[in-house]
């Protein structure tokens, strides 16, 4: 798109199906590259990734020609599937239906990837359903709470 001009920048963060802590931390590198690669085939810029056993975290630069469901969509499928793929765990692995997404300006940028960067060291003092219900509130965003990401339990 001839002289089109964006920075569009945005903190994705979606759960595993249940919140189920899932993802070995073993399995961290892979999945990371894995993801990696589904963003760069969607010709958007990755700029951070990290998971915790039962979440992810995505710092992406949009293209104003895409739409971030879409991408969201993608990156949820096929990491699925290749997670089911290499069997890490037992029975089917899905992703829980829904993100949330959180837009930042450029000069934000590196205190949101350091918040991602450290997600190990931030979730031994807050959950995740905690920093989620956090970041909603921070951002003014109106939320039922039986629509925040379920657990097995309930």
């Amino acid at each position: 798109m001839a002289n089109t001009y964006t920075q569009i920048y945005l903190h994705v963060v979606f759960a595993v199906e249940g919140r189920q802590n899932l993802i070995a931390p073993e399995h961290n590198d892979e999945l990371q590259k894995y993801i990696t690669g589904i963003v760069s085939h969607q010709k958007q810029k990755l700029i951070a990734i990290n998971n915790m056993p039962d979440h992810l975290h995505l710092l992406v630069g949009l293209r104003p020609d895409s739409a971030l469901s879409d991408l969201v969509r993608d990156i949820k499928a096929n990491s699925s599937k290749f997670i089911n793929e290499k069997r890490w765990v037992m029975g089917r692995f899905s992703w829980q239906e829904g993100f949330g997404a959180f837009s930042y300006s450029r000069s934000q940028l590196g205190a949101v990837i350091r918040y991602i960067e450290n997600q190990q060291k931030h979730h031994d003092k807050k959950s995740f359903r905690d920093e989620y219900i956090s970041l909603l509130e921070k951002f003014g965003m109106e939320y039922d709470p039986k629509y925040i990401f379920k657990t097995v339990e309930e």
